[in-house]
């Protein structure tokens, strides 16, 4: 049986980085705007993860669920039943608004408890997904990410907050033992969101100023984490996986040898390397002893970034 149902949001933009996260969390992207999968994945990791649904059975029609829901127990004295499917969820079309009422009266009627539509204690969701009605647990997500845009210091060129989130879950899917290093992190943007999730991570860079705003900009918003100061050339510990945003912008121009020992270094020092490149690198990833295996372009206007997953 599944267990959990995502419902994903993005923006146009973002489509290939959503299927790409969704590979690594999952083994597979669902090309639609949901996920059904037996992988608990917390609803606040993703940038892109709208609601999570713990699925608690599910029937071909309302009636089947409603034996379950007569029997519920739950934690709390009052409830909410609200149903998904406001929206179309690949091929299963929009309900217009007296059917997701009436799904949500149906079993609201046969819950225990006292309903509460603005202070439930719990909150149950219901969808029909291609013929199959789904119920459960309802989560929506808190996106603590956009606390994190406005930093005390930046620069232009920098990640936004959601693509650097989506780096570290493709890096680190389920980080628990995992070793991880940004040896070129900038301003910080990548270790803030993966210290928001509490995933430990490395920091390093070679520019005093820039390493300084990355510690400062750590510490404004509540985290604790290290940045090292010096080049990649320097690190001598072995780490699971690296997440380098290749040097690029006026600041912080590279030759191509240069970066391409950029690249070499994070063949030495990791088993893995999530990059991220504004023009194509396959050739200088093959040629440092990298295979690509999975990659998405993630465009923002005029401006291309190209994210790879190497091994």
């Amino acid at each position: 049986m599944t267990n959990f149902l995502y419902v994903y949001t993005w923006q146009v933009d973002e489509y290939e980085l959503v299927q790409l996260e969704q590979r690594s969390f999952f083994s597979t992207s669902s090309g639609a705007s949901y996920v059904l999968s037996d992988i608990d994945v917390a609803i606040n990791r993703s940038p892109f993860i709208k609601t999570k649904l713990k699925v608690l059975a599910s029937g071909e029609t309302l009636d089947d669920i409603v034996p379950f829901a007569e029997q519920l127990t739950y934690q709390g004295e009052t409830f909410r039943v609200l149903s998904l499917n406001s929206a179309a969820l690949g091929d299963e079309p929009k309900q217009p608004f007296p059917e997701r009422q009436l799904a949500e009266r149906t079993l609201g009627n046969v819950i225990p408890g006292e309903p509460d539509l603005k202070h439930a204690d719990c909150v149950f969701g219901i969808v029909k997904i291609d013929g199959v009605w789904h119920f459960g647990a309802l989560e929506q997500t808190e996106p603590m990410w956009l606390k994190h845009q406005v930093k005390p210091h930046s620069y232009s060129t920098a990640l936004g907050t959601r693509l650097a989130r989506a780096l570290v879950n493709i890096a680190a899917p389920r980080p628990e033992g995992v070793t991880i290093i940004d040896p070129c992190c900038g301003i910080g943007t990548v270790l803030v969101e993966a210290l928001s999730m509490d995933i430990p991570i490395l920091g390093r860079d070679m520019n005093w100023f820039v390493a300084q705003g990355s510690r400062k900009n750590i510490a404004h918003f509540g985290y604790e984490g290290t940045v090292e100061l010096g080049p990649i050339e320097d690190v001598t510990e072995h780490y699971d996986v690296a997440i380098i945003d290749m040097p690029y912008n006026l600041f912080t121009s590279a030759s191509y040898e240069e970066q391409y020992a950029i690249v070499k270094e994070a063949r030495r020092i990791a088993d893995r390397a999530v990059f991220v490149a504004i023009e194509p690198m396959d050739d200088m990833f093959k040629e440092a002893g990298f295979t690509i295996v999975d990659k998405a372009n993630v465009p923002k206007g005029y401006f291309l970034r190209l994210v790879y997953v190497c091994e």
